[in-house]
């Protein structure tokens, strides 16, 4: 990986290329006229085509998205997307991610939304790329656009005659805006997209190549360790540093107010120097943490917001049976393979920083704001974490590296987590309770429904310097912003809450807790994992007491068409049967949601299997179905909703952080369990349902929230007994069964 490269007028004009630059005036007018129609996807936000797709004088073609890619595939997917529009080879386009120099700004990479909106951008941009190098070959040749075709980067005459795309772009060719509308090709001639090519970055994590943040290396790089505080609150009242400074390979000890690191010429000198520097310092610590076995009555006692976010009310239609139950999720972290990781490196008063952060933009933002200067001499270029679908230590690390790399400029300074450190202080997936009420009636339909959820904003990602922790910690703190709800339809804690099936009778209320006792921020699919792992799991529930098969009863309350294709495909591949029963000691459970209740469709059935003598339960294969709309590359698909199922198996089977009432306690591997190799399924098989021509789903966070309630489920099927509390260990299964 190289390091940064200075960029001037004169190598931009020497290399011939095409400068990116894009703004909008969409709002300046806004009271003068009538809003016009915007352009698709991310196009409304940035809505100049060279900021999308660049093609320069030799012909080099680059495809340029804001968002990060983590591991979903979607550099893979927007590779394909161009290469079909523009009617050039795969291999052909070089696709840039997110860098606060070179790309739009998309925000965060969060909520599935990477192909929806950057996705349809960069397919509305090449296709509309495509028609403008068109209409100029036409005026070159002089003949009618119609009569012209493209392939291979060329503009083909009915004669032979071709020019080449990088001849076509001369002067400010691509830098128009973005129509509304954009003539895509039809699905039915895409020899690119629909097909599974295999991902482009998987190469060098298989070989050991330079795949990570955490393999980066500049020329001259020096290694820094943070000593962080030993928990919440804690004041550093004294430090001797002095035998420390004398270590061998030790460069700089730098301290701001709470905030203490160590840098060293090699990174294993960093690690000594670091644990002596945290021998030598003396912290004052405060308890301030709940009692973690009482986190349920915690959170439902703390203040919260309340509001109700959905109601249907038909008064002449009445139950005569209710049920209730409630479902508890804990604090659960990120868990990254990788502990987090930064590069930074201040040149004069430039300050570039290397960064797995899922928001190049809004972390600059922050970072900016901590070293008290104007956001544009702060760049920010996002390079795959090794791990971590949310917000964990990136945003923390990029904090850590570039307030080191201040304090020895023009050096670069790499910056690695421990992994204690990543287990006690990244911000954890908030803990959730859901409370539900519901009521049948006489033919064993669902007439009432009541949910009700407490919990956090789900996200506390940087934009502001006082979500990060090196800002907290320095002497002149930054104050943590006050949380706030994230707003419908997509949500945060209320992510999901609001069911897709049909009710005569029903309520939903969100209860908005502002303050936490736990640090927390997003983890993948925010609160609808626990809220379609309620929902789903009732509708079990339910099914069981009106004698439904449970495939049928959730039928019988959906009428919307996808989704009710969606269940029958997951049921018919499964090989699902009314009234079938599981072999001894084994369960069948299936779930549905559309995540958001707006992007991809997904059901999966379970069979799973429960050690009744010591409660393990072990998962034997899983079948989902999924609708992610128009499919650009069914493997990318696939691994996604497989990904998603081990995922949710993780979590719903082991995870939980632990705590006393001062310090994270679970800081390791054995004292914060995951999915081990030994516990994969026998098999995972997907179904997709393709739809061409039909928009975009995300579809990356489709499959946590049904996996979990269908595991949930089939344990249920398997011991007869329900089990409400997250994780489902096998010490919680044991104690049902032996009850």
């Amino acid at each position: 990986m190289n390091g940064p490269v200075s960029l001037n007028r004169r190598r931009v004009l020497a290399g011939g290329g095409a400068l990116i630059m894009s703004f909008s005036l969409r709002d300046a007018f806004a009271d003068d006229a009538p809003a016009a129609p915007k352009p698709p996807g991310s196009l409304a936000e940035s809505p100049y085509l060279d900021a999308w797709i660049r093609i320069d004088a030799n012909g080099t073609i680059t495809a340029l998205t804001g968002k990060a890619e983590l591991g979903q595939g979607f550099k893979t997917a927007f590779q394909q997307i161009a290469a079909e529009e523009l009617d050039v080879p795969f291999t052909s386009i070089h696709v840039v991610t997110a860098d606060t120099r070179r790309t739009a700004n998309e925000g965060y990479t969060s909520g599935s939304n990477s192909m929806k909106y950057s996705g349809t951008a960069i397919q509305n941009a090449a296709a509309q790329v495509r028609g403008l190098l068109i209409v100029e070959a036409s005026r070159r040749l002089e003949l009618p656009p119609e009569s012209l075709k493209t392939a291979d980067a060329a503009v083909i005459a009915p004669d032979g005659r071709k020019l080449g795309y990088g001849e076509l772009v001369a002067g400010d060719l691509l830098h128009v805006q973005a129509q509304p509308k954009s003539k895509l090709k039809d699905p039915a001639s895409y020899q690119i997209m629909g097909q599974p090519i295999p991902r482009v970055d998987i190469p060098a994590k298989v070989t050991g190549g330079a795949a990570y943040i955490q393999d980066m290396r500049l020329p001259g790089m020096v290694h820094a360790r943070v000593v962080r505080p030993p928990s919440y609150g804690a004041e550093l009242i004294a430090l001797d540093s002095a035998a420390v400074e004398k270590m061998p390979g030790v460069v700089k000890i730098v301290r701001d107010g709470n905030f203490l690191a160590v840098v060293a010429a090699k990174e294993y000198q960093a690690v000594k120097a670091m644990r002596a520097l945290a021998s030598a310092a003396k912290w004052r610590e405060t308890a301030r943490l709940p009692k973690q076995d009482d986190v349920p009555n915690v959170i439902t006692g703390l203040p919260s917001q309340d509001t109700t976010i959905y109601t249907q009310s038909n008064p002449s239609v009445l139950g005569t049976r209710t049920f209730e139950a409630t479902y508890t999720r804990p604090y659960q972290a990120h868990g990254s393979i990788g502990p987090s990781c930064a590069v930074a490196h201040q040149v004069n008063d430039a300050m570039t920083v290397w960064t797995h952060t899922q928001g190049v933009y809004p972390d600059r933002a922050g970072i900016a704001e901590m070293l008290r200067v104007p956001p544009a001499s702060v760049r920010l270029i996002h390079v795959e974490g090794s791990g971590c679908y949310g917000h964990n230590g990136a945003d923390d690390a990029a904090a850590d590296a570039a307030l080191i790399a201040r304090a020895m400029p023009g050096v670069p300074v790499r910056v690695q987590w421990m992994r204690e450190q990543e287990h006690a202080w990244e911000p954890f997936g908030p803990a959730m309770v859901t409370k539900l009420k519901a009521s049948l009636d006489g033919s064993g339909a669902i007439v009432d429904w009541n949910f009700d959820v407490w919990s956090n904003t789900h996200s506390m990602r940087p934009g502001g310097a006082g979500s990060m922790l090196a800002a907290q910690h320095m002497a002149q703190p930054f104050a943590v912003p006050a949380p706030k709800p994230l707003p419908l339809p997509e949500g945060g804690g209320d992510r999901n809450a609001i069911p897709l099936y049909k009710f005569p009778n029903a309520k939903v209320v969100h209860h908005f807790i502002p303050a936490m006792p736990l640090r927390i921020s997003a983890m993948r699919a925010l609160g609808a994992y626990h809220n379609v792992f309620s929902i789903e799991s009732f509708m079990d529930e339910l099914a069981a007491a009106a004698g439904a098969d449970p495939v049928e009863f959730r039928l019988k309350h959906l009428d919307d068409g996808r989704g009710r294709e969606v269940i029958e495909k997951a049921a018919k591949e499964f090989g699902w049967q009314k009234g079938q029963k599981a072999p001894p000691d084994r369960g069948y459970g299936f779930a549905f949601a559309r995540y958001k209740n707006l992007a991809a469709y997904c059901a999966i059935a379970t069979e799973v299997e429960v050690n009744r003598q010591s409660g393990r339960p072990r998962l034997v294969r899983a079948v989902a179905a999924v609708d992610s709309g128009q499919v650009v590359n069914p493997d990318g698909l696939t691994n996604q909703i497989e990904g998603a199922i081990l995922q949710s198996m993780s979590w719903t089977l082991y995870e939980s952080v632990s705590f006393d009432d001062v310090r994270i306690t679970s800081i390791d591997w054995q004292t914060y369990p995951i999915l081990r190799f030994d516990a994969v399924p026998e098999k995972v098989d997907v179904h997709i349902i393709n739809r061409p021509g039909q928009p975009f789903l995300g579809s990356g966070e489709t499959g946590q929230g049904p996996a979990a309630a269908s595991i949930a489920n089939a344990i249920a099927d398997a011991t007869g007994k329900r089990l409400r509390d997250l994780p489902l260990t096998r010490k919680r299964i044991k104690g049902a069964i032996e009850a």
